[in-house]
């Protein structure tokens, strides 16, 4: 079946490119455009697509010019989650006409309101973050650890002091990172150059290193407060007793006073089972208390530290001491590094509309779904017709009224007194 020389036509492609290039500032399918000018000439009405999982429809301004096409739309509302709308308000020329948005799905002040929750929802709907963000917190700050001179700081009879202290050893500790350390100014640089890679390269080179600037010392700055009021928890732990009080075993000391008050061996038989275990019998349950002791193993070791020097430690007394710190630090920096990284999304998606993607994939939005029907009028008009909701249900139920009713083998669901199951 050919196409006469009157007829209309409607062109469906997989990517609304008349969004698609305003928004990447690019020029892409040639050959569909070449299609539409050259050949059909005015004759294309309907451009449809999907890809962007959200509903938006534009049509021609009037105007004395030539209109390529008529109505532009885009229907991908059925994808796995949602796209926003607000990011795409101000297009409004394609192919040298000008168009006017006349419907959007969510709405623009609805869709700039759903990015809110990638400050109060992101760590929730992506706590597998977390593992990651986590381990990048800790290796920032690795050689920061520990901090021996926070006398200073506590010594302050302010608060307003002590404020002024926390921060400006918050500033020595970062030019520390760049002038002297290795480990965190690696991984600093290293994140600084994948962030920047993040920013969409829609932008110009100085806008993403600004950007992409900016977004690591967010971090970076809160790793370095994370740091500094943990090893401050140490120290004042230390000041008042609570730790480092009985070097490396205080568990395993009380256990091995209780055991010999309260379970006395006279015929040696512990001591027999130390030989022949060679040891093990009494380190392994020596070194598993101590797994329970973390904080007197942080505090012990930080002492050692700050008074001989690291090199007067043996390796695997580092190891334990760095594990252990990495343990804690882990545990208060994970929801930070997701409030941040949220909150850049955020900030992101609705001022400077880019990462449009990454900000509502994350949000794994599985409602405002919707789908598109044509019918197509006797005397040729054509209608078109979307129908959506906004909650997608979660439990579905059976109808026992479509289970029960009988039914021909090849009979269509639409001919069926019950057709939805």
């Amino acid at each position: 079946m050919q196409v006469g020389e009157n007829d209309s036509v409607i062109i469906v492609t997989h990517e609304p490119n008349w969004l698609l290039d305003w928004y990447w500032k690019e020029t892409t399918g040639k050959n569909v455009s070449h299609l539409i000018q050259d050949y059909l000439n005015g004759r294309c009405k309907l451009r449809m697509a999907g890809d962007l999982h959200h509903f938006m429809r534009h049509s021609a301004t009037p105007s004395d010019k030539p209109t390529f096409v008529e109505h532009l739309l885009v229907n991908g509302c059925g994808g796995a989650f949602l796209h926003p709308t607000h990011v795409f308000k101000n297009f409004e020329r394609f192919s040298g006409t000008t168009y006017e948005c006349k419907a959007a799905y969510p709405s623009y002040e609805e869709s700039s309101g759903i990015a809110l929750g990638n400050i109060l929802k992101f760590r929730k709907k992506n706590w597998q973050f977390d593992i990651i963000g986590g381990f990048i917190y800790f290796i920032l700050v690795f050689s920061m650890f520990p901090q021996c001179n926070l006398v200073h700081i506590l010594n302050e009879e302010t608060w307003s002091g002590r404020l002024q202290s926390f921060s400006s050893t918050i500033w020595s500790a970062l030019l520390f990172i760049f002038e002297h350390s290795y480990v965190s100014s690696v991984g600093s640089l290293t994140l600084l150059m994948a962030s920047y890679s993040f920013v969409p390269s829609k932008l110009t080179r100085k806008k993403r290193a600004i950007i992409g600037g900016l977004h690591v010392l967010a971090h970076l700055t809160a790793a370095l407060v994370l740091m500094l009021l943990m090893e401050l928890g140490i120290e004042i732990c230390i000041r008042n007793h609570l730790l480092a009080t009985s070097g490396y075993h205080p568990l395993y000391d009380w256990y091995r006073s209780m055991e010999s008050e309260h379970f006395p061996d006279p015929t040696g038989l512990r001591t027999r089972l130390e030989q022949w275990t060679l040891g093990l019998y009494p380190a392994c349950i020596k070194y598993l208390m101590s797994a329970f002791d973390v904080p007197e193993v942080m505090a012990v070791t930080r002492i050692n530290i700050c008074k001989n020097g690291m090199m007067s430690l043996s390796r695997s007394v580092l190891i334990m001491y760095y594990t252990s710190v990495f343990i804690y630090f882990w545990i208060f920096s994970t929801p930070v590094v997701s409030l941040i990284f949220g909150s850049y999304l955020y900030i992101c998606i609705n001022w400077f509309h880019i990462h449009f993607d990454e900000a509502f994939s994350s949000l794994r939005i599985a409602n405002y779904k919707s789908f598109t029907r044509l019918h197509i009028k006797k005397d040729g008009d054509l209608e078109i017709f979307t129908l959506a909701v906004d909650k997608v249900p979660k439990d579905w139920k059976l109808d026992p009224k479509w289970e029960a009713e009988e039914r021909g083998p090849h009979q269509l669901s639409h001919h069926r007194r019950y057709p939805s199951k």
